[in-house]
């Protein structure tokens, strides 16, 4: 759960550092198709369409957190929580070699969709399974895990690092580490005792 809260700082600000050269990437992409330079005010809102996409991805998440953390449980939740963040990006990160901008708005959305989920059932996923005792350091995970992605994700953004124009694809899709790493190690990690006794009437599993 914590990577998923990190992979959603990560997305947040990731964003920002290839700005000018998505705006670039857009003009180039329209000028090919139609054969002609997009306007100022056009560039404006395919960019603010970009950012704002995720948010409305985060709603759709979010909407349906409630209903996969008791059909499937916390855990399954958060794995499937997966799919959309590395659909998301490979969409980025394969959008310039497509010739597509609209990839990268299908792959923010996407990206959105697992940040929303995410972000829930890992609050809902922590405090179920952490002890009395540590149920409240355990349940601000969530902040200091968003806090942690942002600054991965402007860390990355630099021009020594990701932050130049040849690089800006593979510093979108950087947000499948994240998504990776949980796939790989949530499988090991029990599931929430309350949702394997109320959701599931498993007493001997949830004990």
């Amino acid at each position: 759960g914590i990577t998923g809260a990190f992979h959603y700082g990560l997305q947040v600000s990731i964003i920002n550092s290839p700005a000018e050269y998505i705006q670039s990437f857009i003009r180039e992409t329209w000028l090919k198709r139609y054969g002609s330079s997009p306007s100022a005010e056009m560039i404006t809102l395919m960019w603010s369409f970009i950012v704002s996409i995720y948010s409305i991805g985060g709603l759709l998440g979010s909407s349906s957190a409630g209903y996969l953390s008791v059909r499937f449980g916390r855990k399954k939740a958060l794995l499937l929580a997966n799919i959309p963040a590395l659909l998301g990006a490979a969409l980025m990160g394969l959008s310039r070699l497509c010739g597509s901008f609209e990839m990268i708005m299908a792959g923010r959305l996407f990206s959105g969709v697992c940040g929303g989920l995410a972000q829930n059932v890992h609050i809902m996923y922590a405090g179920e399974c952490a002890p009395q005792k540590l149920r409240g350091l355990i349940a601000i995970t969530a902040s200091t895990s968003i806090a942690a992605g942002k600054f991965v994700g402007f860390a990355l953004g630099l021009r020594e690092v990701l932050g130049v124009e040849a690089l800006w694809p593979i510093l979108l899709a950087a947000n499948a580490v994240p998504a990776l790493v949980q796939l790989l190690t949530l499988p090991f990690f029990p599931d929430s005792p309350r949702y394997l006794l109320i959701d599931r009437k498993d007493k001997e599993g949830c004990i």
